[in-house]
C-alpha cells in the first residue's frame, strides 16, 4: 500500500506538521492491519507492506488481507476529514494485493538482517500497487480465484507490467458484502498519467477536414484518454486536432488519432494543450494503455 499526496504536502508544510501527518496516518493503518492479524514486514518512506500467512498460514488469509484493505480505504477518508479540519491538503491510498508463494526467512548480514519475504509474488504485488488509483484496491487473479465468492469486484482488466511477457489480469475490488465494507469513492478516476518527452505532430481539422499545416509539439504527459502537449503556437479552445507520435517502449507509431482540445494556456514563449483522445482505434488504445503501464511500474 501506498500513500499519494505526501509531495504535494511535504511542499507546502513544516517538516514536523508533514511527519506527524505521516505518523498518524500510518499508525491508523497499523492499527487496521492488527485488527485483521497481518502482519508488517516493513515501512518504506509513505508505503507500507504488509503480510498474511507468514510466518504462519491460515486458511482465511486471503479474506482478511481483503477485509484489510477495504478497511484500511475507510480510515484513509477518516483521516482526510482530519486533515480537511486542520487545513491540509488530502492524502490518499492505492493498494495492491497478491497471493502466491514466496521465500521466507531473515535475510542480510552479521551485522544486521531482518525476517522478510522475496520472490516474484512480492514484486508482482509491489507492481500491482504501483497500478492503482487513488483510493482504489487492486486484486490479482490468484488472489480473486480465491475470494469471488466473498467479494464484490469489478470485470478483469489485461494490463502489461515489467517483467512479464504477457498482460496481467486484475480486477478492482469494490465490495464484501457479507460483512458490509465497502470501498470508498474518493474521486473520480480514469487513469494514471505518466511523465513522457516525446515529439508529436498536430493538425488542425477544419470542416471535418484535416488542415494540412503541421503544428510540432513535445508531449509532457499521457494517460489512458488524452495527454498534455506542449507547441509553439496556440491551438483553439474545443477544436478537434489530429495526431501523430511515437510509443518507443512499445514500438508503435500512433497515427489517425483525434483529439479534442480541452484546456489552453501560455507558458512563456510555448503553449500548453490539454487533449482527450475522441476518435482512436482498439489497437492503438492497447498499445497507448501498455505504454502507460510500463511507465507506472518502470
Amino acid at each position: 500500500a501506498d500513500l499519494r499526496g505526501f509531495t504535494a504536502l511535504s511542499g507546502s508544510q513544516p517538516a514536523a506538521v508533514v511527519i506527524a501527518a505521516l505518523n498518524r496516518c500510518l499508525s491508523r493503518l497499523s492499527e487496521v492491519v492488527f485488527k485483521y492479524r497481518g502482519s508488517i514486514d516493513k515501512f518504506m518512506g509513505d508505503s507500507i507492506m504488509v503480510l498474511f500467512g507468514a510466518p504462519v498460514a491460515s486458511d482465511d488469509d486471503v479474506d482478511r488481507a481483503l477485509m484489510c484493505a477495504v478497511e484500511m480505504q475507510i480510515a484513509m477518508r477518516e483521516l482526510n476529514l482530519a486533515h480537511l479540519r486542520e487545513r491540509l491538503p488530502e492524502v490518499f491510498l492505492g493498494i495492491g494485493v497478491n497471493t502466491g508463494t514466496v521465500m521466507a526467512g531473515r535475510f542480510g548480514s552479521d551485522v544486521y538482517s531482518e525476517y522478510t519475504v522475496i520472490g516474484e509474488a512480492v514484486n508482482l504485488a509491489s507492481r500491482i500497487e504501483a497500478l492503482s488509483l487513488r483510493g482504489q484496491v487492486l486484486i490479482s487473479d490468484t488472489t480473486y480465484q480465491r475470494c469471488w465468492g466473498l467479494v464484490s469486484a469489478s470485470a478483469p482488466m489485461q494490463v502489461h507490467v515489467k517483467g512479464r511477457t504477457q498482460p496481467v489480469s486484475l480486477r478492482e475490488l469494490i465490495a464484501i458484502p457479507s460483512h458490509k465494507l465497502k470501498v470508498p469513492r474518493q474521486e473520480f478516476r480514469r487513469s494514471h498519467r505518466v511523465d513522457a518527452r516525446l515529439p508529436c505532430l498536430c493538425q488542425r481539422m477544419q470542416d471535418k477536414i484535416v488542415v494540412p499545416h503541421i503544428v510540432h509539439g513535445a508531449i509532457r504527459d499521457i494517460g489512458y484518454h488524452g495527454l498534455l502537449v506542449e507547441l509553439i503556437e496556440p491551438l483553439e479552445a474545443h477544436s478537434e486536432i489530429k495526431l501523430e507520435f511515437e510509443l518507443p517502449l512499445v514500438d508503435y507509431r500512433v497515427a489517425d488519432v483525434y483529439a479534442r482540445v480541452i484546456t489552453v494556456k501560455q507558458e512563456g514563449d510555448e503553449w500548453v494543450a490539454g487533449l482527450e483522445f475522441t476518435s482512436i482505434s482498439d489497437e492503438c488504445h492497447a498499445k497507448v494503455q501498455m505504454f502507460v503501464q510500463l511507465l507506472v511500474v518502470h
